[in-house]
């Protein structure tokens, strides 16, 4: 059995019994989202079976949130009246002899006795929903996008295929969009939720502590082979998102993910990459100089990036506005950049090459917002940007919170060859064109996962992130062997 030490002193074993969610769990999500809804009729769609290359197989976050059942091509159907529900998992028979290739699908009795739902071939699904019209009930629907964060752009997907069709056979059919009820059920994190995100959490740190102690990289698919290698050696199913291996002037584009580039030695190394345990999705950044050790320049804007982090930090406690934490995340980074003569001054502004209204929004069009173009927190769960309480209209942190703090300051020429020609920017860039030359593409980005417990906020992932742990643990390495 081996044994993997974590910063905050515990271990974690690669052979551990994965830990899920009891099945009671799933029909509290259901109870929770029919009272939400009171009366209605609930359309959910599950992911399709893959098609490119057989697997492996991934349920949708809304469908397994609601039903644990992760096979695939299956729906399922909510009938609520007066908060009480009445549920129907719609499942695909396995053709026999596919079953030979990727398994055989449990049957109705095995749904009903496993997942406490009645199953009914997905043939029937048609025929069930138009006979459901004729209730008068309104109807509501999962989609099946792959994804939140571009459910915008769905189109094609079984689910609106269906629904559409439906609304067209049944003319003043209307159909809710059920996301953003469930969803305020989703944002509550149980205990057990939160248990297998810190699972999450500590494989996703060691993934990163395992590249720290690796020998120096050569490439950034290296970096890339060593973080996930640590993920699957310790029970994650798979990285929670594409993994981000940034060198130099890759490391200060937000979400690069070909992560095929060669790794200089001056580099700075910028590694957004998690795992996903059970379902449940960790979100972890670190930057490494790939020499081991910084410069003096390197330090001041990690540094930079790290107090403006602690900051939030102390404004993320339960109760707390987060808006109060993306502020002082703000002010710290922006009196730095002043401070380093990356903006003129901490009021500065310029014209942004983004469409906003200055009057309306004037944070967006401070000088300092070139160099830390994205926020600093979003929910994490059974999808890596998941449901959070305090997107809510209070904004406030509470009990059951799951979440990132993730600043960043990222700094190349290229965002100055961005901007518009106006004389604000002319000045701008006059004033401040040697200092950006200085510090010519860093990129840096610190990003932890948090929960909120009834011990206040509690931070789950532990890879080294102060300047000399980090550089400590990279003096550690092993030498480079050249054939």
């Amino acid at each position: 059995m081996r044994l993997f030490r974590l910063a905050a002193g515990a271990t974690l074993c690669a052979s551990a019994a994965h830990a899920q969610l009891p099945q009671a769990e799933y029909a509290q999500h259901r109870a929770a989202f029919a009272a939400r809804i009171d009366s209605g009729v609930v359309v959910a769609f599950g992911e399709r079976n893959p098609v490119a290359d057989f697997g492996p197989f991934f349920q949708l976050p809304a469908f397994l949130y609601l039903t644990n059942y992760r096979e695939a091509d299956a729906a399922y159907v909510m009938i609520v009246r007066g908060g009480q529900a009445t549920s129907w998992l719609f499942v695909t028979p396995q053709d026999p002899r596919r079953a030979f290739y990727s398994g055989r699908r449990p049957d109705s009795t095995t749904v009903a006795r496993t997942l406490g739902l009645t199953a009914r071939p997905v043939a029937q699904l048609a025929a069930t929903l138009d006979s459901l019209v004729g209730t008068g009930l309104p109807f509501w629907t999962l989609s099946d996008v792959a994804s939140a964060d571009f459910a915008r752009a769905d189109s094609i997907t079984r689910g609106q295929l269906a629904m559409r069709a439906l609304a067209a056979a049944r003319p003043g059919l209307q159909v809710k969009d059920a996301h953003p009820v469930l969803n305020l059920v989703r944002a509550k994190k149980s205990p057990a939720e939160l248990a297998l995100l810190k699972k999450a959490a500590e494989i996703s740190s060691e993934g990163h502590r395992a590249v720290m102690a690796a020998p120096e990289a050569k490439w950034e698919y290296e970096i890339k082979a060593t973080m996930e290698n640590a993920f699957t050696r310790l029970g994650a199913a798979r990285p929670a998102y594409g993994s981000i291996i940034g060198a130099g002037a890759n490391g200060t584009q937000l979400h690069y993910m070909l992560d095929r580039g060669p790794v200089k030695r001056g580099d700075l190394v910028v590694m957004d990459a998690a795992a996903e345990y059970e379902g449940y999705a960790a979100d972890v950044t670190r930057t490494i100089p790939n020499a081991g050790k910084f410069t003096a320049d390197q330090r001041k804007l990690y540094q930079l990036v790290r107090d403006a982090q602690a900051a939030a930090e102390r404004n993320s406690k339960p109760g707390m506005n987060a808006t109060a934490a993306q502020d002082s995340s703000e002010v710290v980074r922006t009196r730095g950049l002043a401070a380093l003569g990356l903006v003129e001054s901490d009021t500065a502004t310029f014209d942004p090459p983004w469409r906003v209204d200055c009057a309306r929004a004037p944070r967006q069009c401070k000088q300092s917002m070139l160099w830390m173009i994205h926020g600093i927190s979003h929910g994490i769960g059974l999808e890596v940007h998941d449901p959070a309480q305090f997107y809510d209209t209070d904004r406030t942190f509470k009990l059951g919170d799951a979440f990132t703090i993730e600043p960043g300051i990222y700094i190349s020429t290229k965002s100055l060859e961005a901007l518009p020609d106006t004389p604000k920017n002319r000045a701008f860039i006059a004033k401040v064109k040697g200092a950006v030359a200085r510090y010519e593409n860093s990129g840096i980005r610190i990003e932890d996962s948090y929960i909120i417990t009834e011990k206040g906020l509690e931070r789950v992932s532990f890879a080294p992130r102060e300047i000399p742990e980090i550089e400590a643990l990279m003096a550690k390495r092993a030498p480079v062997v050249v054939p």
